[in-house]
């Protein structure tokens, strides 16, 4: 059995996320959509809910941290090839994102990083299969 997996993260302004991802491609789930929240759908198995930061509060009996002065995480989001790396960061930073770090080179291994805009740190990564099985 696969696993799927809920990443929960505040937004400030909620149609601000949508119109920004909605930029990069992704859709989102009517059914679990309203004035408090989105399920941003990654794949089958995957989704990023979008909750304002009020909603997101009741949730949690910590302060909701300020992704803009803080590192909460860094989501990761995989690509089939480098040129999808670099079309998903540009039409990040394109539709309002922030620029993060320096593309990421590796060998078997190829990264970008850009902000979202509420600071949240996402990484695009695509792994050559082929460069991979040399390493081990």
């Amino acid at each position: 059995m696969s696993r799927m997996i809920f990443v929960n993260l505040p937004v400030a302004d909620l149609q601000r996320s949508i119109d920004f991802w909605t930029g990069l491609g992704f859709t989102f789930n009517p059914q679990f959509t309203d004035d408090n929240a989105t399920a941003m759908e990654i794949s089958d198995d995957a989704s990023v809910m979008l909750l304002t930061e009020k909603f997101f509060s009741t949730f949690t009996k910590r302060k909701v941290a300020d992704a803009r002065q803080q590192t909460e995480a860094i989501m990761a989001l995989s690509a089939e090839s480098r040129e999808e790396v670099d079309r998903l960061a540009d039409k990040a930073l394109a539709t309002g994102g922030g620029a993060s770090n320096e593309p990421q080179e590796d060998g078997f291994m190829y990264a970008r990083s850009f902000q979202d805009p509420d600071g949240h740190l996402w990484e695009v990564v695509y792994m050559n299969p082929a460069a991979l099985e040399q390493q081990v």
